[in-house]
């Protein structure tokens, strides 16, 4: 099957640029429209068109066109054993962050459970029955104060980072503390992928000739100087396939020609820039690249002092259960022998 020989990556943004586009693509549209360097575009829609029945077609100007059936992606499933895993490892690999991210808090509840409960059933041997419900309710305040149960709820989410993302409401007390302990996830996961796509679909939207300084704002220029000698604009000749011409008024533009053969020019017989209906149906393309600041946590000063003082309440828990545990001439057998083994 050719098409497990592309990237997985690739393959993915492919197939969704073959899909916004209609089924039927050449090379610059889709090359524009997911960020992709043109070589690699032209071997993933090989792969995909041999994989899934799609032919060429060729305009009488000489643009080659990728038609795909509307069923392509079933075929392809139904051919790549690869495909078809991709999902479940995916959702494994998901599942597997998730265990490892809510382990610490976890095992943080845990034992301020055991502490405590310990703590409980050590003193109660050793005092009489009301003693053991005025502390045992003293316990059960203390403890109320810094956990809900319905907490829970939020806890055990696989989709804590998905959801934290769009979420304008204050956290409640556990999620602080996946945040506090984990952070919120990086802001700008992707920003490569997004910076191509927007350069991509900015110059096909400008019919494939733009200046250097309409590119500046999409790249890293730190100084006046490389703005002067524009030689930041190589990484998007190369990805592009595109090259420097001189106006007539002397003025260096970059053409990118590939990005000039679409689709739609094809099927309407003049030349009309799958980017520019684009910008029509999203009111067009950003003007400049930025990116997203990154704090590691969001939570609250008030929410920092709850986490650190729900750490500080189980150490001291320990401390304290260590110490009646030395004391005790013989420890009882079940659960204080069970947690006594553990700490």
């Amino acid at each position: 099957v050719e098409t497990d020989g592309i990237p997985s990556d690739v393959r993915k943004r492919t197939m969704d640029a073959v899909d916004f586009c209609g089924g039927r693509v050449t090379i610059g549209d889709v090359s524009s429209r997911a960020g992709l360097k043109l070589n690699e575009t032209e071997k993933a829609l090989q792969a995909l068109a041999a994989d899934s029945c799609g032919f060429l077609e060729v305009s009488d100007e000489g643009d080659v066109l990728y038609v795909f059936p509307k069923d392509y992606r079933s075929r392809l499933a139904s051919k790549s054993f690869r495909m078809k895993v991709e999902p479940l490892l995916e959702k494994s690999k998901g599942i597997a962050e998730y265990l490892i991210r809510v382990a610490f808090g976890t095992t943080l509840i845990v034992s301020i459970v055991l502490v405590y409960t310990t703590i409980i059933a050590l003193i109660s041997s050793r005092s009489d029955e009301d003693n053991r419900g005025r502390r045992g309710r003293s316990y059960d305040s203390g403890f109320t104060y810094f956990f809900r149960p319905s907490d829970l709820f939020w806890y055990w989410d696989p989709y804590y980072y998905r959801r934290q993302r769009i979420r304008e409401d204050d956290m409640n007390f556990i999620e602080s503390v996946f945040s506090f302990v984990f952070g919120d996830g990086d802001p700008n996961q992707g920003i490569e992928e997004e910076r191509w796509k927007l350069i991509g679909q900015y110059i096909a939207s400008k019919g494939g000739v733009v200046a250097a300084d309409e590119l500046a704002p999409y790249l890293d220029v730190l100084s006046a100087t490389e703005v002067d000698d524009e030689s930041y604009v190589l990484p998007v000749l190369l990805r592009f396939d595109g090259h420097p011409e001189v106006s007539e008024e002397g003025n260096i533009l970059y053409h990118f020609p590939t990005l000039q053969r679409t689709a739609s020019s094809w099927q309407t017989g003049r030349r009309e820039y799958v980017g520019k209906q684009w910008a029509d149906w999203v009111g067009g393309v950003e003007k400049f690249f930025r990116e997203k600041k990154w704090p590691f946590s969001k939570t609250k000063k008030s929410e920092k002092a709850m986490v650190i003082g729900l750490g500080g309440f189980n150490l001291f828990g320990v401390i304290i259960l260590s110490s009646m545990l030395k004391n005790v001439a013989v420890v009882p057998g079940g659960f204080v022998s069970f947690v006594a083994d553990i700490y």
